[in-house]
C-alpha cells in the first residue's frame, strides 16, 4: 500500500543549515494579489498587484541559535520538506519583521519573503 501520510512532520533548512521547527509552518507561492473594486452602485472589477511568496515558521531557540543571524538574512535559500513528499523552495529570500523570542516556550517566529518560491 502507498504511503498515505499527509501531514505531521516537516524539515526546514536555510542555506543547508537545519533549524529546529517547533510548529506552525506555512508558505505561499502566489505571485499576485487581487482585490475587488466596488462603487456605490455595483462591483466594478478588481485590481491586481504583485505579491511576494513566503515561507514562515516557529522555530526553537536552541543554545546555538543566533536570533540576530535571522535578522541579517537577505539572500538565502530556504528548503522545506513535508511529510506528504512535497518540497517547497524559496530562493533569494530575506527575512521580514523583527524576530522576537518567546521565553516560555523558547520559540521565535521567522518569515522569509521572495519572488521565487516554488513547490515540487
Amino acid at each position: 500500500m502507498a504511503d498515505r501520510r499527509l501531514a505531521g512532520t516537516a524539515f526546514v533548512t536555510v542555506d543547508g543549515v537545519n533549524y529546529m521547527l517547533s510548529g506552525e509552518l506555512s508558505w505561499g507561492v502566489a505571485t499576485l494579489k487581487r482585490e475587488s473594486l466596488t462603487g456605490m452602485d455595483r462591483v466594478h472589477g478588481f485590481k491586481e498587484t504583485p505579491q511576494a511568496g513566503f515561507i514562515a515558521g516557529t522555530f526553537r531557540d536552541s543554545g546555538g541559535l543566533s536570533i540576530a543571524a535571522f535578522n541579517q538574512m537577505t539572500d538565502v535559500t530556504v528548503v522545506v520538506e513535508l511529510a506528504n513528499g512535497k518540497t517547497v523552495v524559496g530562493r533569494n529570500m530575506w527575512t521580514v519583521e523583527a524576530q522576537e523570542v518567546k521565553s516560555a516556550d523558547g520559540t521565535v517566529d521567522v518569515r522569509w519573503e521572495s519572488d521565487q518560491v516554488e513547490e515540487f
